[in-house]
């Protein structure tokens, strides 16, 4: 019987499962984190919201841009390199078969691009959805009703 994981993750929390054979509920393998995400998002929220691209008074220079975004997008991705590496080498342990993610769109997109090539053959299913507070009983619940989610490189309906 193949053994199959789930990796579960936003920018700041990546959670991996293993979803044990015949369903029921998810047992937690490892949980990843980047405490800078959470100093940063509470930062964000007490600086100011952005600045003005351009500068000056004039109606030309009106665009609003994040002072923030640039480095949250770079810090992202590499949490998501942080992640592929850490599923390359339990694949390489062969600690796992088949691999279900469920993650926040962007991180997903970063994810994507970081997971080895060798990696996506492994990769029974994916979904764009941030649900990396949900439980491991509600997290076993999704998978469950995606169908053909045990069917490798199977894309669920929100990938």
């Amino acid at each position: 019987m193949k053994t199959a994981w789930v990796l579960v993750a936003d920018e700041a929390i990546a959670r991996i499962f293993e979803q044990p054979p015949g369903g029921g509920e998810l047992v937690s393998v490892e949980d990843l984190t980047d405490p800078d995400a959470h100093a940063r998002e509470r930062d964000m929220h007490h600086a100011p919201h952005g600045r003005r691209a351009g500068g000056g008074g004039n109606a030309q220079g009106t665009a609003t841009v994040s002072a923030g975004d640039s480095e949250r997008h770079q810090h992202a991705q590499l949490f998501a390199g942080r992640i592929a590496a850490r599923l390359a080498e339990y694949h390489r342990e062969k600690r796992y078969d088949l691999l279900h993610i469920l993650a926040a769109p962007r991180l997903l997109g970063y994810l994507r691009k970081a997971l080895e090539p060798g990696l996506s053959g492994v990769i029974a299913s994916t979904q764009d959805k941030d649900v990396v507070q949900e439980t491991p009983a509600q997290l076993a619940q999704r998978l469950a009703g995606q169908p053909n989610a045990g069917a490798p490189g199977h894309t669920g309906a929100a990938a």
